[in-house]
């Protein structure tokens, strides 16, 4: 039979989720609900056959899967308003909310569940995320159904719930990171003469291209880039202009001092 699935927060997490699942086919539209107070942000979804509803527990009686997409501070008073409704004979919950641990769902309904904790990144709006999970009370059946329902949303990896924080940092704050030096790539582009649309698109195509590189040959960066730096060429010139100037280490601090961040709060 056909799980059945209910977001519970149609946001803007719990709507590219949904619409994820719907365009890759990895469900059917009729076999997944939606929820959220205002539902008339959802037509675009109930328009492709989802379930929308501002009703919570009509959501849990419905499904079998329950991915929990709200704001932090609402998942208490959540979690409390649902718990005569959700089975641990029945119900796998997983969690895509930022903070929340496993520990802290099972301060509300106890240890029994099968419970998955998700991070995705803001790549999952156009199904490219990485997302990391970890895992609770989970079988091998269950473990690959998250698996395969995260795979349609980018590509993931499992992870022990104590690298969450880690995970964070790399992958989400990863994200920012990555952003940054695509900005001062496009600036360096245009001060060597690109107009800024150009000099966008190059260094954006250039840098994805890059990543595919090591994603589908599994390849070591220092491995392409020894392809691309011929002696007294211009690219080894640029990387070590770059290395001088506290290129790499710069990057690996701020990775730290973010992850510290979190950790610390300092």
């Amino acid at each position: 039979m056909s799980k059945k699935i209910a977001i519970i927060g149609g946001g803007n997490l719990g709507s590219a989720i949904a619409e994820g699942l719907i365009s890759s086919g990895f469900i059917k539209p009729e076999h997944i609900i939606i929820t959220k107070r205002n539902i008339d942000t959802l037509k675009a979804l109930e328009e492709k056959g989802a379930m929308v509803s501002n009703d919570n527990v009509e959501a849990v009686k419905y499904a079998d899967w329950i991915i929990l997409a709200v704001k932090p501070f609402q998942i208490k008073e959540i979690l409390q308003s649902l718990q005569l409704h959700l089975n641990p004979e029945r119900h796998v919950l997983v969690s895509v909310i930022t903070g929340i641990w496993i520990k802290d769902i099972q301060e509300i309904l106890g240890d029994e569940f099968t419970l998955f904790r998700a991070m995705p990144n803001t790549a999952i709006a156009i199904q490219q995320s990485i997302t990391c999970v970890c895992k609770h009370n989970a079988h091998t059946e269950q473990v690959n159904y998250v698996g395969d329902m995260f795979n349609q949303l980018g590509k993931t990896v499992f992870i022990e719930e104590k690298l969450m924080d880690a995970a964070t940092v790399l992958g989400a704050c990863g994200t920012a990171f990555a952003m940054r030096y695509i900005r001062a790539n496009i600036q360096g582009g245009i001060e060597i003469g690109f107009d800024a649309a150009t000099a966008s698109l190059i260094a954006a195509q250039t840098v994805k291209g890059a990543a595919e590189l090591l994603l589908i040959k599994h390849t070591h960066p220092e491995q392409e880039i020894d392809k691309v730096t011929t002696p007294k060429g211009c690219t080894i010139a640029g990387l070590n202009e770059m290395e001088h100037q506290g290129f790499s280490s710069s990057l690996i601090k701020g990775v730290v001092t973010s992850y510290k961040k979190i950790v610390n709060g300092m």
